[in-house]
């Protein structure tokens, strides 16, 4: 049996062969992502478009960079502004103790007890049905 040698391929990455269904899903799902940044932060390349590996490859890159510049640059916004603290809210313990020493000062008012006429117990029955 002969054994055929053929050269390695330099590289698997082909810019010029058609992007597969994955690579263009992929694409899509960045577009989606891309639709939610600020507008300075859009690529500008129409996603439609993308036909090629190569394409694909560039705008898959410059989306992702745009991905990390935009939080990059919303991270640096919260910590150069100072946040205000909020207050501190009155607690409500002191309220609810004030309140009941409130009703412990009160006069209760008398009521009448009024006697209730009990009522005769009914008598069980000794038919059988």
């Amino acid at each position: 049996m002969v054994t055929v040698y053929f050269d390695r391929p330099k590289s698997k990455v082909d810019p010029n062969r058609d992007a597969n269904t994955l690579l263009l899903a992929q694409v899509q799902h960045l577009r989606e992502a891309e639709k939610n940044l600020p507008p300075k932060y859009h690529s500008g390349i129409f996603s439609q478009a993308i036909r090629t590996e190569g394409e694909a490859a560039d705008y898959v890159k410059r989306v992702t960079e745009a991905i990390h510049r935009a939080h990059r640059d919303a991270a640096a916004a919260r910590t150069a502004v100072p946040v205000a603290k909020p207050r501190p809210r009155p607690s409500l313990v002191d309220d609810i103790a004030a309140v009941a020493d409130a009703g412990a000062q009160r006069k209760r008012s008398t009521r009448r007890k009024t006697s209730m006429k009990s009522k005769p117990a009914k008598k069980k029955s000794s038919r059988r049905k």
